[in-house]
């Protein structure tokens, strides 16, 4: 698992002085790059397996995932929330944003919003 081998190598003592300033996303990276030269792999399909492998599909069904994918997708939106998200000490941070949507674009309609004769 490139993840455990980078987080390895990043906690061992004789090499954290080096490896201080490279993060662990980078080690991650770095061992898959090698995992896929190893396999035979290109250097061109090794970034693309591993762009791949650290985007959201939106259209995948995360229900149908097994506990450890789930997790690995829920850490990687956890990691481009953290990168968009805007902080009080952001120079372009605006404290109370209203946004006006533009009205004269069809509105679609959704199938949950649609009041049925049923009632709860």
């Amino acid at each position: 698992d490139c993840s455990l081998a980078a987080e390895q190598l990043k906690n061992n003592p004789r090499h954290k002085a080096y490896l201080e300033g490279v993060s662990l996303r980078q080690l991650k990276k770095l061992y898959s790059l090698l995992k896929g030269h190893l396999g035979g792999e290109s250097l061109a399909e090794s970034l693309e397996k591993f762009r791949q492998e650290e985007t959201i599909d939106p259209e995948e069904d995360m229900n149908k995932l097994d506990d450890k994918e789930l997790a690995k997708r829920k850490s990687i939106m956890d990691e481009l929330f953290e990168k968009n998200r805007k902080k009080k000490d952001d120079p372009d941070f605006i404290y109370d944003l209203e946004v006006e949507f533009p009205e004269d674009e069809q509105l679609e309609s959704c199938g949950w919003d649609v009041e049925s004769g049923e009632e709860i």
